[in-house]
Parts: structure tokens; sequence; C-alpha cells
């Protein structure tokens, strides 16, 4: 599991980023939004191993529930990049479709029981 610096955009290239992270072992999970999003996510690293390079005002926040996550996504093109784990506020996971040069169908993938966390029903 090593910890490469790995460059990422949105669709539309309005956010770009790069981080220092695995991407395996990938993981999806089963909490009402990442269900409907779909998307497959990098192992949880450090906040600090992510680096915003341009279209941070792009950005919008969602949260539910109990709003302790932070989900972002481009305001232009819709695309999820990144989110703030639930779990733990000071670990981050991207969505390994947004980084360039990984093919997310050629990964594995366990999913997280993040259903289990919620404190709302159908949240």
């Amino acid at each position: 599991m090593s910890a490469d610096l790995l460059q990422g955009s949105c669709h539309c290239g309005a956010v770009k980023f790069e981080v220092r992270s695995p991407v395996t072992p990938a993981g999806r999970c089963n909490c009402s939004l990442c269900r409907r999003k779909g998307a497959l996510m990098t192992p949880p690293f450090p906040a600090s191993e992510l680096k915003i390079l341009s279209g941070e005002d792009s950005l919008t926040l969602y949260q539910f529930n109990t709003r302790v996550a932070r989900h972002y996504f481009c305001k232009h093109c819709g695309i999820y990049p990144f989110h703030q784990t639930r779990k733990d506020p000071q670990l981050w996971r991207v969505n390994i479709g947004c980084l360039e040069g990984v093919d997310p169908y050629s990964l594995e993938a366990g999913v997280a029981d993040g259903a289990s966390l919620s404190v709302l029903e159908d949240a």
C-alpha cells in the first residue's frame, strides 16, 4: 500500500487537486448517499495529504444526517471528488474515478457499513 502523489480533478476541470494516498484497498460505502453516488474511494488518509490546486470556490458542500461528514461536489459539473469522513473527521477519502491514470474498474473493493452509522431511518 504505497502512498503516491496523484493528480485529480472534477469532470469539467474547474476543481483540480493532488493527493498523497494509496488507491488500494479501494472501498465503497453502503450509506444512503454513497449507495446513490456509487463512487469507489481511496483508503482514508490525513487531511494534510490533500491539496486543492484550483477551483476551491467551485466546490459546494453537502452534509446530511449527523452533519459530521463533509461531502464536496463541483457546482458546475456535479462530480464528487472527495469527502471528510464521519468516523474520523481528521481523515479524508478521494473518489478514485477523479484520479488521473487510475482505472477504478480494475480495482477490487470492499464495502464499509456506513448505513449502521445513521441516526435517522433512510438517511
